[in-house]
């Protein structure tokens, strides 16, 4: 005799929970790709640039002139010295693994599954590392979400094993 299964595991239930997590992964692949592109392929870098020059010089300078300094000479650093491409190379690669997971579990598919199972799992440490030492709510509320993800989606694979496929019947073709 089986145990019955919990309420969130049901059917209709576990179906609406997986299309929920699906649109919340491909909502943080769309944000990353949209950063990624931005970062890399925006052209206009050095227009902004010049016009925040241009402000801390004539407003800024009067009041806040070292830390103005300070924080523009930062920000072209990051700028210059690649830090951004880099960024934007792993922004593009991330938001591929995100879409590819978020579509894949909105299909019903089991590889994706795994594949959210452990990708949300390795950055697990990450995020808490990061909540240690900067702790904000929106960073409990993803963890906590990352958390009952792969709680979730471990449950929904323990669910029903992988039946091997049924063999054909062989059928005798006389000539």
């Amino acid at each position: 005799m089986q145990r019955p299964a919990a309420a969130i595991l049901r059917e209709e239930t576990r179906v609406r929970y997986l299309k929920i997590i699906a649109i919340f992964k491909i909502a943080k692949g769309v944000l990353l790709l949209m950063f990624g592109v931005s970062a890399l392929f925006l052209n206009n870098k050095l227009a902004w640039m010049d016009a925040i020059s241009d402000w801390v010089d004539d407003e800024a300078l009067l009041a806040h002139g070292k830390i103005a300094h300070f924080v523009l000479a930062r920000l072209q650093e990051v700028l210059a010295g690649g830090t951004l491409h880099a960024a934007g190379v792993l922004a593009l690669f991330y938001a591929a693994v995100l879409l590819t997971e978020g579509i894949g579990v909105y299909m019903q598919q089991r590889w994706a599954e795994f594949v959210m199972i452990f990708a949300t799992a390795a950055l697990i440490p990450l995020e808490v590392r990061h909540l240690f030492h900067r702790p904000t709510v929106g960073a409990v509320v993803l963890l906590l979400a990352n958390c009952f993800i792969v709680w979730f989606l471990y449950r929904v694979l323990r669910r029903e094993p992988v039946r091997p496929a049924e063999p054909r019947p062989e059928v005798a073709v006389e000539v």
